[in-house]
């Protein structure tokens, strides 16, 4: 996929207390009246003398605010955060929903599922790539933070990859061991067998 390069700016700033403690909250998009901007936390006590951690965490409003068992995704939302509690850090909430194909094709999507497809075999029958996110953003936004070393949240090679000559260096990889449901081990069996997520022990 052919990634559309725009310059995200940092469109305000604020305060969030919350059960994970005491944030700054940010928006970051192209435009200031963008109604869905990336949205960044970062907890006020992280230690810039050490590499920060990161989480990105692309938008699952089924996952994330429904908790459903379809995924693990807010199973990882509420790790990461638990994480960043203890240790500081950053979340990096990306809104592209579904994969980046929004919400309506992922629940269309869901009903694919349901008659046998995988997760990825569903977007591609709807007529999407198997994944159109685009994790670089979180790179203009790291840099606009200061932030140019890492411990990176993730079970993702993909979110790996795109730090490779960007400039942020990546020392470490904080594994994400969610067990698995009966509603979601064969979502996350093809994460492992087609994009090679790091889940086998779970599995």
């Amino acid at each position: 996929m052919t990634m559309v390069k725009i310059k995200l700016v940092r469109q305000v700033e604020s305060r969030l207390p919350s059960s994970y403690g005491e944030f700054h909250v940010y928006a970051f998009s192209e435009l200031a009246d963008d109604k869905m901007p990336h949205v960044v936390l970062l907890n006020v006590d992280t230690d810039f003398e050490k590499p920060v951690t990161v989480r990105i965490h692309s938008e699952c409003l089924t996952g994330d605010v429904f908790h459903s068992l379809r995924c693990d995704c807010g199973e990882q939302l509420d790790e990461s955060m638990e994480y960043i509690k203890l240790h500081g850090g950053v979340l990096i909430y990306l809104r592209q929903e579904g994969r980046g194909i929004g919400l309506i094709e992922k629940l269309k999507a869901y009903n694919l599922q349901d008659e046998g497809l995988d997760t990825f075999e569903a977007n591609t029958a709807l007529g999407h790539q198997e994944d159109e996110r685009d994790f670089t953003p979180s790179i203009q936004i790291l840099k606009d933070l200061n932030i140019h070393e890492i411990d990176l949240i993730t079970n993702n090679p993909a979110k790996l990859e795109i730090f490779y000559d960007s400039g942020i260096v990546v020392r470490n990889r904080i594994d994400l061991a969610i067990p698995y449901t009966n509603e979601n081990r064969d979502y996350l069996l093809a994460k492992v067998k087609k994009k090679g997520h790091f889940l086998n022990r779970i599995l």
